[in-house]
Protein backbone atom coordinates (compact mmCIF):
# COMPACT_ATOMS: atom_id res chain seq x y z
CA UNK A 1 0.00 0.00 0.00
CA UNK A 2 1.42 3.45 -0.80
CA UNK A 3 2.09 5.72 2.00
CA UNK A 4 0.72 9.30 1.70
CA UNK A 5 3.94 10.57 1.33
CA UNK A 6 4.39 14.44 1.27
CA UNK A 7 6.03 16.62 -1.13
CA UNK A 8 9.37 16.14 0.59
CA UNK A 9 11.87 19.03 0.41
CA UNK A 10 10.65 20.59 -2.86
CA UNK A 11 7.70 21.17 -2.46
CA UNK A 12 7.10 24.58 -1.00
CA UNK A 13 3.71 24.45 0.26
CA UNK A 14 1.89 27.76 0.51
CA UNK A 15 -1.34 28.04 1.74
CA UNK A 16 -2.17 31.22 0.97
CA UNK A 17 -4.59 32.16 -2.04
CA UNK A 18 -7.55 29.81 -3.72
CA UNK A 19 -7.61 31.72 -7.17
CA UNK A 20 -7.26 29.00 -10.25
CA UNK A 21 -3.72 29.10 -10.77
CA UNK A 22 -2.83 29.37 -6.83
CA UNK A 23 -1.77 25.76 -6.71
CA UNK A 24 1.28 26.68 -9.43
CA UNK A 25 2.35 28.47 -6.34
CA UNK A 26 3.86 25.12 -5.28
CA UNK A 27 6.62 24.66 -7.00
CA UNK A 28 6.20 20.59 -7.24
CA UNK A 29 2.58 20.71 -8.79
CA UNK A 30 3.70 23.50 -11.06
CA UNK A 31 6.77 21.69 -12.53
CA UNK A 32 4.53 18.64 -13.26
CA UNK A 33 1.49 20.71 -14.48
CA UNK A 34 3.97 22.48 -16.67
CA UNK A 35 5.61 19.77 -17.80
CA UNK A 36 1.68 17.45 -18.27
CA UNK A 37 0.91 20.51 -21.15
CA UNK A 38 3.91 19.35 -23.44
CA UNK A 39 2.90 15.52 -22.88
CA UNK A 40 -0.65 16.23 -23.62
CA UNK A 41 0.60 17.65 -26.93
CA UNK A 42 2.60 14.83 -27.52
CA UNK A 43 -0.40 12.16 -27.26
CA UNK A 44 -2.68 14.34 -29.83
CA UNK A 45 0.36 14.59 -31.99
CA UNK A 46 0.10 10.75 -31.54
CA UNK A 47 -3.36 10.26 -32.96
CA UNK A 48 -3.23 12.61 -35.10
CA UNK A 49 -0.04 11.16 -36.74
CA UNK A 50 -1.28 7.82 -36.49
CA UNK A 51 -4.73 8.32 -38.68
CA UNK A 52 -2.79 9.83 -41.32
CA UNK A 53 -0.37 7.71 -41.50
CA UNK A 54 -3.16 4.55 -41.64
CA UNK A 55 -4.68 6.54 -44.44
CA UNK A 56 -1.40 6.06 -46.55
CA UNK A 57 -1.33 2.25 -45.37
CA UNK A 58 -5.08 1.36 -45.59
CA UNK A 59 -7.51 2.52 -48.04
CA UNK A 60 -9.92 1.18 -45.63
CA UNK A 61 -12.06 3.52 -43.51
CA UNK A 62 -12.35 0.73 -40.66
CA UNK A 63 -9.23 0.72 -39.63
CA UNK A 64 -8.60 4.46 -39.81
CA UNK A 65 -11.34 4.29 -37.35
CA UNK A 66 -9.36 1.37 -35.37
CA UNK A 67 -6.78 3.95 -34.80
CA UNK A 68 -8.63 5.76 -32.17
CA UNK A 69 -9.83 2.31 -30.55
CA UNK A 70 -6.30 1.09 -30.37
CA UNK A 71 -5.62 4.62 -28.05
CA UNK A 72 -9.08 4.00 -26.48
CA UNK A 73 -8.97 -0.06 -25.46
CA UNK A 74 -5.64 1.00 -22.86
CA UNK A 75 -8.23 2.93 -20.47
CA UNK A 76 -10.82 1.03 -20.60
CA UNK A 77 -8.16 -2.30 -20.07
CA UNK A 78 -5.46 -0.89 -18.26
CA UNK A 79 -7.14 2.01 -15.89
CA UNK A 80 -8.24 -0.33 -13.00
CA UNK A 81 -5.70 -2.59 -12.83
CA UNK A 82 -3.04 0.60 -12.97
CA UNK A 83 -5.17 2.05 -10.25
CA UNK A 84 -4.58 -1.47 -7.88
CA UNK A 85 -0.63 -0.72 -8.79
CA UNK A 86 -0.09 2.43 -7.76
CA UNK A 87 -2.03 2.35 -4.37
CA UNK A 88 0.06 -0.59 -3.28
CA UNK A 89 3.96 0.78 -5.07
CA UNK A 90 5.40 4.33 -5.03
CA UNK A 91 3.18 6.44 -7.14
CA UNK A 92 6.24 8.22 -8.22
CA UNK A 93 7.63 5.00 -9.52
CA UNK A 94 4.75 3.64 -11.12
CA UNK A 95 3.99 6.99 -12.85
CA UNK A 96 7.85 7.33 -14.33
CA UNK A 97 7.38 3.45 -15.21
CA UNK A 98 4.71 4.15 -17.25
CA UNK A 99 5.79 7.60 -18.96
CA UNK A 100 9.18 5.52 -19.95
CA UNK A 101 7.46 2.58 -21.45
CA UNK A 102 5.30 5.20 -23.71
CA UNK A 103 8.23 7.53 -24.61
CA UNK A 104 10.71 3.85 -25.25
CA UNK A 105 7.62 2.68 -27.29
CA UNK A 106 6.90 6.17 -29.24
CA UNK A 107 10.30 5.63 -30.56
CA UNK A 108 10.46 2.46 -31.43
CA UNK A 109 7.55 3.51 -34.09
CA UNK A 110 9.23 6.91 -34.92
CA UNK A 111 12.52 4.55 -36.15
CA UNK A 112 9.92 1.77 -38.03
CA UNK A 113 8.44 4.21 -39.45
CA UNK A 114 11.61 5.58 -40.31
CA UNK A 115 13.15 2.05 -41.80
CA UNK A 116 9.64 1.68 -44.25
CA UNK A 117 8.50 -0.80 -42.02
CA UNK A 118 5.05 0.44 -40.38
CA UNK A 119 2.39 -1.74 -41.55
CA UNK A 120 -1.32 -1.41 -40.54
CA UNK A 121 -1.51 -3.36 -37.45
CA UNK A 122 2.17 -2.58 -36.33
CA UNK A 123 0.18 0.67 -35.65
CA UNK A 124 -2.27 -0.43 -34.46
CA UNK A 125 0.03 -2.30 -31.95
CA UNK A 126 2.14 0.79 -31.11
CA UNK A 127 -0.75 2.69 -30.57
CA UNK A 128 -2.09 0.29 -28.07
CA UNK A 129 1.56 0.05 -26.16
CA UNK A 130 1.64 3.85 -26.12
CA UNK A 131 -1.88 4.17 -24.46
CA UNK A 132 -0.89 1.43 -22.11
CA UNK A 133 1.87 3.89 -20.71
CA UNK A 134 -0.23 6.57 -20.61
CA UNK A 135 -2.84 4.38 -18.78
CA UNK A 136 -0.31 3.47 -16.36
CA UNK A 137 0.72 6.58 -15.40
CA UNK A 138 -2.15 8.30 -15.42
CA UNK A 139 -3.79 6.87 -11.91
CA UNK A 140 -0.45 7.61 -10.24
CA UNK A 141 -0.41 11.32 -11.35
CA UNK A 142 -4.11 12.30 -10.50
CA UNK A 143 -3.85 10.14 -6.82
CA UNK A 144 -0.70 12.15 -6.33
CA UNK A 145 -2.31 15.50 -6.70
CA UNK A 146 -2.98 15.76 -2.85
CA UNK A 147 0.37 15.18 -2.10
CA UNK A 148 1.85 18.27 -4.30
CA UNK A 149 -0.57 20.85 -3.15
CA UNK A 150 -2.67 21.69 -0.04
CA UNK A 151 -5.74 20.91 0.63
CA UNK A 152 -7.22 24.39 0.13
CA UNK A 153 -5.41 24.06 -3.53
CA UNK A 154 -6.84 20.86 -4.46
CA UNK A 155 -9.88 21.69 -6.56
CA UNK A 156 -8.39 24.31 -8.36
CA UNK A 157 -5.49 21.62 -8.93
CA UNK A 158 -8.02 19.29 -10.76
CA UNK A 159 -9.17 21.99 -12.90
CA UNK A 160 -5.94 22.86 -13.96
CA UNK A 161 -5.04 19.18 -14.65
CA UNK A 162 -8.08 19.18 -16.94
CA UNK A 163 -7.19 22.75 -18.44
CA UNK A 164 -4.10 21.36 -19.59
CA UNK A 165 -5.31 18.90 -21.70
CA UNK A 166 -7.91 20.77 -23.44
CA UNK A 167 -5.47 23.58 -24.01
CA UNK A 168 -3.42 20.73 -25.96
CA UNK A 169 -6.43 19.67 -27.20
CA UNK A 170 -7.50 22.52 -28.54
CA UNK A 171 -4.51 23.38 -30.45
CA UNK A 172 -2.78 19.74 -30.63
CA UNK A 173 -4.53 18.50 -33.74
CA UNK A 174 -3.73 21.50 -35.80
CA UNK A 175 -0.61 21.87 -34.91
CA UNK A 176 0.24 17.83 -35.03
CA UNK A 177 -1.52 18.51 -39.03
CA UNK A 178 1.22 21.17 -39.89
CA UNK A 179 3.94 18.76 -38.36
CA UNK A 180 2.78 16.15 -40.36
CA UNK A 181 2.30 18.26 -43.56
CA UNK A 182 6.18 19.88 -43.14
CA UNK A 183 8.11 16.88 -41.69
CA UNK A 184 5.94 13.83 -42.29
CA UNK A 185 4.96 11.32 -39.51
CA UNK A 186 8.07 9.77 -38.71
CA UNK A 187 9.11 13.23 -37.25
CA UNK A 188 5.46 13.21 -35.70
CA UNK A 189 6.19 10.17 -33.72
CA UNK A 190 9.50 11.20 -32.63
CA UNK A 191 8.41 14.67 -30.80
CA UNK A 192 5.76 12.03 -29.18
CA UNK A 193 8.89 10.20 -27.47
CA UNK A 194 10.41 13.84 -26.90
CA UNK A 195 7.86 15.29 -25.50
CA UNK A 196 7.13 12.76 -22.82
CA UNK A 197 10.81 13.83 -21.47
CA UNK A 198 9.93 17.02 -19.69
CA UNK A 199 7.11 14.64 -17.32
CA UNK A 200 9.39 12.17 -16.72
CA UNK A 201 11.64 14.28 -15.46
CA UNK A 202 9.61 16.37 -13.69
CA UNK A 203 8.40 13.00 -11.48
CA UNK A 204 12.34 12.04 -11.42
CA UNK A 205 13.21 14.91 -9.49
CA UNK A 206 10.15 15.20 -7.34
CA UNK A 207 11.21 13.88 -3.61
CA UNK A 208 8.19 11.88 -2.32
CA UNK A 209 8.16 10.43 0.85
CA UNK A 210 6.88 6.75 0.36
CA UNK A 211 6.04 4.94 3.35
CA UNK A 212 5.89 1.01 2.81
CA UNK A 213 3.01 -1.18 4.06
CA UNK A 214 4.56 -3.22 6.60
CA UNK A 215 2.79 -6.01 4.51
CA UNK A 216 3.71 -7.63 1.49
CA UNK A 217 1.26 -5.94 -1.60
CA UNK A 218 -2.03 -8.00 -2.45
CA UNK A 219 -3.02 -10.06 -5.34
CA UNK A 220 -4.27 -7.27 -8.08
CA UNK A 221 -7.06 -9.56 -8.49
CA UNK A 222 -7.71 -9.12 -4.69
CA UNK A 223 -6.68 -5.33 -4.75
CA UNK A 224 -8.93 -4.19 -7.85
CA UNK A 225 -12.05 -5.97 -5.58
CA UNK A 226 -11.09 -4.30 -3.14
CA UNK A 227 -11.03 -0.67 -4.33
CA UNK A 228 -14.33 -2.07 -6.03
CA UNK A 229 -15.93 -2.94 -2.69
CA UNK A 230 -14.69 0.34 -1.22
CA UNK A 231 -16.21 2.50 -4.18
CA UNK A 232 -19.88 0.69 -3.46
CA UNK A 233 -20.14 0.53 0.25
CA UNK A 234 -18.83 4.72 -0.05
CA UNK A 235 -21.61 6.58 -0.14
CA UNK A 236 -19.75 9.73 -1.12
CA UNK A 237 -17.44 7.73 -4.33
CA UNK A 238 -20.38 5.87 -5.33
CA UNK A 239 -22.97 8.51 -5.80
CA UNK A 240 -19.76 10.60 -7.58
CA UNK A 241 -19.41 7.33 -10.09
CA UNK A 242 -22.98 7.22 -10.91
CA UNK A 243 -23.52 10.96 -11.46
CA UNK A 244 -20.74 11.89 -13.58
CA UNK A 245 -21.20 8.08 -15.66
CA UNK A 246 -25.04 9.19 -16.12
CA UNK A 247 -23.62 12.63 -17.16
CA UNK A 248 -21.53 11.25 -19.47
CA UNK A 249 -24.17 9.01 -21.02
CA UNK A 250 -27.24 12.51 -21.51
CA UNK A 251 -24.12 14.00 -22.97
CA UNK A 252 -22.26 12.12 -25.27
CA UNK A 253 -24.13 13.47 -28.48
CA UNK A 254 -22.28 16.65 -28.65
CA UNK A 255 -19.01 15.39 -29.22
CA UNK A 256 -20.51 12.23 -31.02
CA UNK A 257 -22.45 13.33 -33.36
CA UNK A 258 -20.01 16.96 -33.90
CA UNK A 259 -19.41 15.79 -37.55
CA UNK A 260 -23.00 15.28 -38.41
CA UNK A 261 -23.76 18.88 -36.68
CA UNK A 262 -21.79 20.63 -38.94
CA UNK A 263 -22.73 18.50 -42.16
CA UNK A 264 -26.02 18.12 -41.58
CA UNK A 265 -27.50 20.95 -39.55
CA UNK A 266 -24.90 23.49 -40.46
CA UNK A 267 -24.11 22.50 -44.51
CA UNK A 268 -20.71 22.88 -43.21
CA UNK A 269 -17.37 20.66 -43.67
CA UNK A 270 -14.67 19.83 -41.79
CA UNK A 271 -13.57 23.32 -40.82
CA UNK A 272 -16.75 23.76 -39.74
CA UNK A 273 -16.47 21.01 -37.44
CA UNK A 274 -12.71 21.67 -36.45
CA UNK A 275 -14.54 25.35 -35.42
CA UNK A 276 -17.39 23.53 -33.53
CA UNK A 277 -14.64 21.01 -31.11
CA UNK A 278 -12.45 23.97 -30.99
CA UNK A 279 -15.17 26.10 -29.59
CA UNK A 280 -15.83 23.35 -27.13
CA UNK A 281 -12.68 23.38 -26.51
CA UNK A 282 -12.51 27.42 -25.38
CA UNK A 283 -15.13 26.47 -23.06
CA UNK A 284 -13.63 23.52 -21.11
CA UNK A 285 -10.66 25.86 -20.36
CA UNK A 286 -12.96 29.07 -19.75
CA UNK A 287 -15.12 26.87 -17.42
CA UNK A 288 -12.21 24.98 -15.57
CA UNK A 289 -10.65 28.53 -14.12
CA UNK A 290 -13.95 29.09 -11.51
CA UNK A 291 -14.23 25.53 -10.09
CA UNK A 292 -12.68 26.88 -7.10
CA UNK A 293 -14.92 30.13 -6.95
CA UNK A 294 -17.90 28.15 -7.77
CA UNK A 295 -17.14 25.46 -5.24
CA UNK A 296 -16.53 28.64 -2.61
CA UNK A 297 -20.34 30.23 -3.81
CA UNK A 298 -22.94 27.31 -3.65
CA UNK A 299 -22.85 23.54 -2.86
CA UNK A 300 -21.12 20.89 -5.09
CA UNK A 301 -24.76 19.02 -5.61
CA UNK A 302 -26.76 22.39 -6.63
CA UNK A 303 -23.79 23.52 -8.49
CA UNK A 304 -24.45 19.86 -10.81
CA UNK A 305 -27.76 21.26 -10.78
CA UNK A 306 -27.23 24.30 -12.55
CA UNK A 307 -24.77 22.19 -14.89
CA UNK A 308 -26.56 19.72 -16.22
CA UNK A 309 -29.97 22.41 -16.79
CA UNK A 310 -27.13 24.24 -18.26
CA UNK A 311 -26.20 21.64 -20.48
CA UNK A 312 -29.52 20.28 -21.35
CA UNK A 313 -30.35 23.97 -23.12
CA UNK A 314 -27.44 24.37 -24.98
CA UNK A 315 -27.64 20.96 -26.40
CA UNK A 316 -31.42 21.59 -27.21
CA UNK A 317 -29.92 24.66 -29.10
CA UNK A 318 -27.64 22.82 -30.95
CA UNK A 319 -30.35 21.21 -32.11
CA UNK A 320 -32.37 23.58 -33.79
CA UNK A 321 -29.78 26.18 -34.55
CA UNK A 322 -28.86 26.22 -38.51
CA UNK A 323 -26.23 29.48 -37.22
CA UNK A 324 -22.65 28.16 -36.82
CA UNK A 325 -22.15 31.12 -33.99
CA UNK A 326 -24.84 30.21 -32.62
CA UNK A 327 -23.40 26.46 -32.66
CA UNK A 328 -20.60 27.72 -31.74
CA UNK A 329 -21.61 29.49 -28.61
CA UNK A 330 -23.91 26.15 -27.38
CA UNK A 331 -20.88 24.16 -27.64
CA UNK A 332 -18.88 26.43 -25.45
CA UNK A 333 -21.30 26.30 -22.82
CA UNK A 334 -21.35 22.63 -23.30
CA UNK A 335 -17.62 22.14 -22.60
CA UNK A 336 -17.72 24.66 -20.07
CA UNK A 337 -20.53 22.53 -18.05
CA UNK A 338 -19.08 19.53 -18.91
CA UNK A 339 -15.75 20.40 -17.15
CA UNK A 340 -17.23 21.60 -14.27
CA UNK A 341 -19.09 18.98 -13.65
CA UNK A 342 -16.37 16.09 -13.83
CA UNK A 343 -13.94 18.28 -12.13
CA UNK A 344 -16.33 18.84 -9.50
CA UNK A 345 -17.33 15.24 -9.12
CA UNK A 346 -13.26 14.28 -9.85
CA UNK A 347 -12.56 16.89 -6.27
CA UNK A 348 -15.54 14.78 -4.44
CA UNK A 349 -13.92 11.38 -5.04
CA UNK A 350 -10.27 13.09 -3.96
CA UNK A 351 -11.90 14.56 -0.55
CA UNK A 352 -13.75 11.49 -0.24
CA UNK A 353 -11.21 8.32 -0.80
CA UNK A 354 -8.65 7.55 1.98
CA UNK A 355 -5.09 7.51 0.78
CA UNK A 356 -4.93 3.90 0.79
CA UNK A 357 -7.64 3.47 -2.23
CA UNK A 358 -7.39 7.06 -3.61
CA UNK A 359 -5.58 5.43 -6.93
CA UNK A 360 -8.61 3.24 -7.28
CA UNK A 361 -11.54 5.36 -6.50
CA UNK A 362 -10.02 7.80 -9.41
CA UNK A 363 -9.64 4.93 -11.94
CA UNK A 364 -13.13 3.63 -11.36
CA UNK A 365 -13.99 7.30 -11.70
CA UNK A 366 -12.26 7.52 -15.13
CA UNK A 367 -13.68 4.19 -16.03
CA UNK A 368 -17.11 4.96 -15.55
CA UNK A 369 -16.55 8.50 -17.34
CA UNK A 370 -15.26 6.27 -20.13
CA UNK A 371 -18.25 3.89 -20.00
CA UNK A 372 -20.77 6.40 -19.76
CA UNK A 373 -19.21 8.46 -22.80
CA UNK A 374 -18.83 4.87 -25.07
CA UNK A 375 -22.19 4.27 -24.24
CA UNK A 376 -23.89 7.59 -24.65
CA UNK A 377 -22.05 7.89 -28.23
CA UNK A 378 -23.17 4.51 -29.80
CA UNK A 379 -26.80 4.93 -28.08
CA UNK A 380 -27.55 8.67 -29.45
CA UNK A 381 -25.95 7.42 -32.91
CA UNK A 382 -28.34 4.68 -32.73
CA UNK A 383 -30.97 7.31 -32.06
CA UNK A 384 -29.78 9.88 -34.80
CA UNK A 385 -29.89 6.80 -37.50
CA UNK A 386 -33.69 5.77 -36.36
CA UNK A 387 -34.31 9.71 -36.57
CA UNK A 388 -32.45 12.41 -37.15
CA UNK A 389 -29.44 14.32 -35.54
CA UNK A 390 -31.73 17.45 -34.61
CA UNK A 391 -34.20 14.96 -32.99
CA UNK A 392 -30.94 13.07 -31.31
CA UNK A 393 -29.50 16.46 -29.64
CA UNK A 394 -33.06 17.74 -28.23
CA UNK A 395 -33.62 14.14 -26.34
CA UNK A 396 -30.26 14.15 -25.39
CA UNK A 397 -30.63 17.85 -23.92
CA UNK A 398 -34.14 16.92 -22.64
CA UNK A 399 -32.48 13.62 -20.52
CA UNK A 400 -29.45 16.00 -19.27
CA UNK A 401 -32.00 18.37 -18.20
CA UNK A 402 -34.00 15.32 -16.30
CA UNK A 403 -31.33 14.07 -14.63
CA UNK A 404 -30.61 17.22 -12.72
CA UNK A 405 -33.27 15.83 -10.64
CA UNK A 406 -31.26 12.69 -9.74
CA UNK A 407 -30.43 15.11 -6.86
CA UNK A 408 -33.20 14.16 -4.91
CA UNK A 409 -32.66 11.07 -4.76
CA UNK A 410 -28.82 10.56 -5.01
CA UNK A 411 -27.36 13.91 -3.54
CA UNK A 412 -23.49 14.66 -3.75
CA UNK A 413 -22.51 15.08 0.10
CA UNK A 414 -20.51 17.68 1.37
CA UNK A 415 -16.88 17.79 1.55
CA UNK A 416 -15.48 16.15 4.28
CA UNK A 417 -13.69 18.06 7.37
CA UNK A 418 -11.48 15.15 8.72
CA UNK A 419 -8.25 14.11 7.13
CA UNK A 420 -8.11 10.96 4.87
CA UNK A 421 -4.77 9.31 5.91
CA UNK A 422 -4.62 6.19 7.83
CA UNK A 423 -4.39 5.88 11.29
CA UNK A 424 -2.62 3.38 13.50
CA UNK A 425 -4.19 1.33 16.28
CA UNK A 426 -2.69 1.22 19.21
CA UNK A 427 -3.63 -2.74 19.90
CA UNK A 428 -2.19 -6.03 18.52
CA UNK A 429 -4.13 -8.91 18.02
CA UNK A 430 -2.99 -11.88 20.43
CA UNK A 431 -2.15 -14.73 18.06
CA UNK A 432 -0.80 -18.27 19.70
CA UNK A 433 -1.51 -20.24 16.35
CA UNK A 434 1.38 -20.02 13.88
CA UNK A 435 -0.48 -18.22 11.32
CA UNK A 436 0.70 -17.37 7.86
CA UNK A 437 -0.79 -14.12 5.72
CA UNK A 438 -2.58 -17.01 3.62
CA UNK A 439 -4.37 -18.72 6.59
CA UNK A 440 -8.21 -18.03 6.25
CA UNK A 441 -10.76 -17.63 6.48
CA UNK A 442 -10.95 -15.34 9.66
CA UNK A 443 -13.99 -14.73 11.67
CA UNK A 444 -13.82 -11.75 14.11
CA UNK A 445 -16.39 -11.83 16.60
CA UNK A 446 -17.26 -8.21 18.91
CA UNK A 447 -19.26 -8.85 22.23
CA UNK A 448 -21.22 -5.40 23.14
CA UNK A 449 -23.06 -5.15 26.55
CA UNK A 450 -26.10 -2.68 25.99
CA UNK A 451 -28.77 -1.23 27.98
CA UNK A 452 -31.56 -2.51 26.67
CA UNK A 453 -33.57 1.17 26.84
CA UNK A 454 -30.64 1.92 24.22
CA UNK A 455 -31.36 -1.09 22.10
CA UNK A 456 -32.44 1.48 19.13
CA UNK A 457 -29.87 4.03 19.44
CA UNK A 458 -27.46 0.87 18.99
CA UNK A 459 -28.34 -0.12 15.71
CA UNK A 460 -28.46 3.02 14.10
CA UNK A 461 -25.03 3.42 15.02
CA UNK A 462 -24.00 -0.23 14.40
CA UNK A 463 -25.46 0.04 10.63
CA UNK A 464 -22.92 3.15 10.13
CA UNK A 465 -20.08 0.17 11.62
CA UNK A 466 -21.17 -1.99 8.49
CA UNK A 467 -20.69 0.29 6.15
CA UNK A 468 -17.44 1.30 7.63
CA UNK A 469 -16.11 -2.53 7.86
CA UNK A 470 -17.73 -3.40 4.61
CA UNK A 471 -15.74 -0.36 2.74
CA UNK A 472 -12.57 -1.53 4.11
CA UNK A 473 -12.51 -5.06 3.98
CA UNK A 474 -14.98 -7.36 5.83
CA UNK A 475 -17.47 -9.20 4.34
CA UNK A 476 -20.81 -11.20 5.35
CA UNK A 477 -21.00 -8.69 8.12
CA UNK A 478 -23.47 -9.68 10.65
CA UNK A 479 -25.06 -7.93 13.97
CA UNK A 480 -27.03 -10.75 15.99
CA UNK A 481 -28.69 -9.86 19.69
CA UNK A 482 -28.74 -13.01 21.96
CA UNK A 483 -31.94 -14.43 23.25
CA UNK A 484 -31.65 -15.45 26.19
CA UNK A 485 -29.71 -12.02 27.63
CA UNK A 486 -31.17 -9.16 25.16
CA UNK A 487 -28.14 -6.66 26.48
CA UNK A 488 -25.45 -9.27 24.43
CA UNK A 489 -25.06 -8.60 20.75
CA UNK A 490 -22.50 -9.69 19.06
CA UNK A 491 -20.96 -8.27 15.59
CA UNK A 492 -19.43 -10.61 13.20
CA UNK A 493 -17.49 -10.60 9.75
CA UNK A 494 -15.36 -12.10 7.95
CA UNK A 495 -11.35 -11.84 6.19
CA UNK A 496 -10.86 -13.87 3.53
CA UNK A 497 -7.08 -14.72 4.96
CA UNK A 498 -5.12 -13.89 8.16
CA UNK A 499 -3.36 -11.22 6.01
CA UNK A 500 -6.34 -9.67 4.13
CA UNK A 501 -7.38 -8.80 7.90
CA UNK A 502 -4.34 -7.50 8.80
CA UNK A 503 -4.75 -5.01 5.96
CA UNK A 504 -7.98 -4.61 6.82
CA UNK A 505 -6.69 -2.86 10.19
CA UNK A 506 -4.60 -0.70 8.62
CA UNK A 507 -7.04 1.05 6.56
CA UNK A 508 -9.22 2.79 9.56
CA UNK A 509 -8.92 6.18 8.96
CA UNK A 510 -9.72 8.64 11.65
CA UNK A 511 -13.63 9.06 10.67
CA UNK A 512 -13.92 5.37 10.51
CA UNK A 513 -12.12 5.49 14.19
CA UNK A 514 -14.67 7.90 15.66
CA UNK A 515 -17.89 5.12 14.26
CA UNK A 516 -16.15 2.75 16.66
CA UNK A 517 -15.61 4.81 19.25
CA UNK A 518 -19.56 6.05 18.84
CA UNK A 519 -20.77 2.33 18.92
CA UNK A 520 -18.05 1.28 21.82
CA UNK A 521 -20.03 3.88 24.08
CA UNK A 522 -22.58 1.75 24.20
CA UNK A 523 -20.93 -0.59 25.51
CA UNK A 524 -20.97 -1.37 29.23
CA UNK A 525 -18.69 -3.97 29.60
CA UNK A 526 -15.03 -2.60 29.34
CA UNK A 527 -13.22 -6.34 28.97
CA UNK A 528 -10.49 -6.58 26.39
CA UNK A 529 -11.39 -10.23 25.70
CA UNK A 530 -15.00 -8.99 24.08
CA UNK A 531 -13.43 -9.42 20.59
CA UNK A 532 -12.32 -12.88 19.02
CA UNK A 533 -10.36 -13.80 15.97
CA UNK A 534 -11.05 -17.50 14.85
CA UNK A 535 -10.02 -19.54 12.33
CA UNK A 536 -12.88 -20.70 10.19
CA UNK A 537 -12.75 -24.16 8.69
CA UNK A 538 -9.42 -24.99 9.97
CA UNK A 539 -8.97 -28.12 8.24
CA UNK A 540 -5.16 -29.17 8.09
CA UNK A 541 -4.51 -27.28 10.94
CA UNK A 542 -4.32 -30.13 12.75
CA UNK A 543 -2.53 -32.83 11.75
CA UNK A 544 -4.52 -36.34 11.32
CA UNK A 545 -2.43 -38.10 13.95
CA UNK A 546 -0.52 -37.60 16.71
CA UNK A 547 2.46 -38.55 15.03
CA UNK A 548 2.33 -37.53 11.84
CA UNK A 549 4.97 -35.70 10.13
CA UNK A 550 4.64 -32.16 10.70
CA UNK A 551 6.62 -30.31 7.62
CA UNK A 552 6.77 -26.90 9.19
CA UNK A 553 8.05 -27.85 12.51
CA UNK A 554 8.94 -31.78 12.48
CA UNK A 555 7.16 -32.25 15.98
CA UNK A 556 3.65 -32.35 17.36
CA UNK A 557 1.72 -29.06 16.81
CA UNK A 558 0.26 -27.37 14.22
CA UNK A 559 0.16 -27.40 10.89
CA UNK A 560 0.10 -24.17 8.68
CA UNK A 561 -2.87 -23.81 6.72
Amino acid sequence: MSGAGAGGAGAERDEGGTGAFAPLRERTFRNIWTASLFSNFGQLFLGVGAQWEMTRLSNSPGMVALVQTAMMIPLMLVTLPAGAIADMFDRRRIAMTGLAFSMVAAAVLATITFLGLTTPWVLLAFCVLIGGGVALFSPSWQASIPEQVSRTHLPAAVALGTISYNVARSFGPALGGVIVVLYGVKAVFGMTSLLYVPLLTAFFFWQRRHVPSRLPPERIDRAILTGARYALHAPAVRTALLRVAIFGLTTATASALAPLIAKDLLDGNAATFGILLGAQGVGAVAGALFVSQIRAAISTEWALRLFAVGTGIALVAIGFSHSLVASCAAFLVVGACNILTVAMLNVTVQLSAPRWVTARALSLFSSAITAGVGIGAWAWGMVAGAHDVAFALVASGIAVGASSLLGLLLPVAKDPEADTDSVEIGSEPEVALPLTLRSGPVVVEVDYDVDPERAREFHAVMSRVQRVRKRIGAFDWTIARDIENPALWTERYHCPTWGDYLRMRGRYTQRDLDVQAEADAFNRTRDARRVRRRLERPFGSVRRQADSYDPQQETIGYIVP
